[in-house]
């Protein structure tokens, strides 16, 4: 009976034993039910677990090892938010995105801006090499002051854009300069473009007709009418170009304009307008019209351009010659059918208003392409092809190699 006894107790022992330990079993599953049920965001597991899932994705999108920043509304590098906590409108806000050197803009920095078209990138390796070399001469010769900023503009669509983003991180690595870099999206601009340029179209455009997507083309034409009023001087370039010096020595060719100039660019170095004005030059015999330089008018290139955007906006000969009936007429006139775009507008309205325009030297637009001279234009493709002076920029235009050096 001792035995039993004593086993009894023993019994019971345990059995209060296990009691007290339900009881903490229990407790603790109702702090857990009160913790994921009756917390104070209420949020369950799940949606927990997907938040953090969010925050690493985010983490990770975000990084880059040329530290930049993704959108001009988050904070600088240094944690503080923009200056003046202003936030873009809502139209900005869709039509482009920015990132920008891990460098606090100062107030009162000058800005130099640079645009290049960017579309249907992600399609073409042969686009994207031309964007490398480009890329990589320019920050190799780029020199700027302090306070000075170099504002790198890029029309494209959204796919080009995710790519041109991450090859930016690689060919910005070695800038000894402050930059910023800025998406524009081609469709928001060609919507803006498109009633300005579409009676233009017809008559400077590859189709047979106004097509939507070739305004796009004509965007230096109209840029002043595009771009904010607060952005007066912007310079627009060709991808395939290769830089041999610094690219802020181009900016100080604005300085260069005569009176009443708005646009600075290049003379086209191929008999492309001998062959484009043929019907105007059987006409007019004497013209100058086509004729190779230095007392000739051999149209324009476009592959380096100075846009004047203050002049251009307060220019009226400029502003009326962009109306569709004065087109319709010089186009009339000079009996010009072009397919280049932009290039053909500015060279067909030099002809008759040499005055809107300042010449750039060859050397900042050393165009490469040989075509012409291999059909129909041998016996005078060298007084158009020749360029004396220092070359400071390649343009390989029609796909032409770049020399290495």
């Amino acid at each position: 009976m001792g035995v039993l006894r004593v086993v009894a107790g023993t019994m019971g022992r345990i059995s209060t034993f296990k009691s007290y330990q339900f009881v903490l079993l229990l407790a603790a599953a109702l702090a857990v039910v009160a913790f994921y049920y009756f917390g104070s965001e209420k949020q369950n597991f799940s949606s927990t677990t997907k938040r953090i899932k969010h925050t690493q994705a985010s983490h990770n999108a975000n990084r880059n090892d040329a530290d930049l920043t993704l959108d001009t509304r988050l904070p600088h590098p240094d944690g503080s938010e923009e200056e003046g906590g202003e936030e873009r409108d809502a139209g900005e806000e869709s039509e482009d995105s920015r990132f920008r050197r891990a460098d606090s803009e100062a107030v009162g920095d000058q800005h130099y801006h640079a645009l290049m078209m960017f579309t249907k990138v992600d399609k073409s390796r042969s686009l994207q090499e031309k964007f490398r070399v480009a890329m990589l001469s320019m920050v190799k010769h780029g020199r700027f002051l302090e306070g000075e900023v170099l504002v790198l503009h890029f029309v494209s669509d959204q796919a080009s854009q995710e790519l041109g983003e991450r090859m930016l991180l690689e060919f910005l690595l070695d800038a000894t300069f402050k930059y910023e870099v800025v998406f524009h999206d081609v469709v928001a601009l060609t919507q803006k473009l498109f009633p300005i340029v579409e009676a233009m179209q017809k008559h400077f455009s590859a189709g047979s007709g106004a097509y939507y997507s070739d305004a796009i083309f004509f965007l230096s034409v109209a840029m002043h009418h595009i771009m904010p009023e607060s952005l007066t001087r912007i310079v627009q370039l060709d991808l395939d170009l290769k830089y041999r010096t610094n690219i802020r020595d181009l900016f100080q060719e604005f300085d260069r304009f005569p009176p009443g100039a708005v646009i600075g660019i290049s003379r086209e170095m191929q008999p492309v307008y001998r062959h484009t004005f043929w019907q105007y030059r059987k006409e007019n015999t004497q013209s100058k019209v086509g004729e190779p330089p230095p007392d000739g008018l051999p149209g324009f290139n476009s592959g380096v351009m100075l846009l004047d955007l203050g002049a251009m906006r307060a220019s009226a000969l400029y502003n009326q010659l962009l109306e569709p009936g004065n087109v319709a007429k010089l186009a009339d006139q000079y009996r010009f059918r072009g397919h280049l775009g932009d290039q053909d507008f500015f060279t067909m309205i030099g002809m008759e208003h040499p005055e809107l325009f300042y010449a750039l030297a060859c050397g900042w637009n050393r165009q490469l392409c040989t075509w012409w001279r291999e059909h129909g234009y041998g016996d005078v493709f060298q007084l158009y092809y020749r360029c004396d002076g220092p070359v400071y920029i390649y343009h390989g235009n029609c796909n032409t190699p770049i020399p290495d050096d």
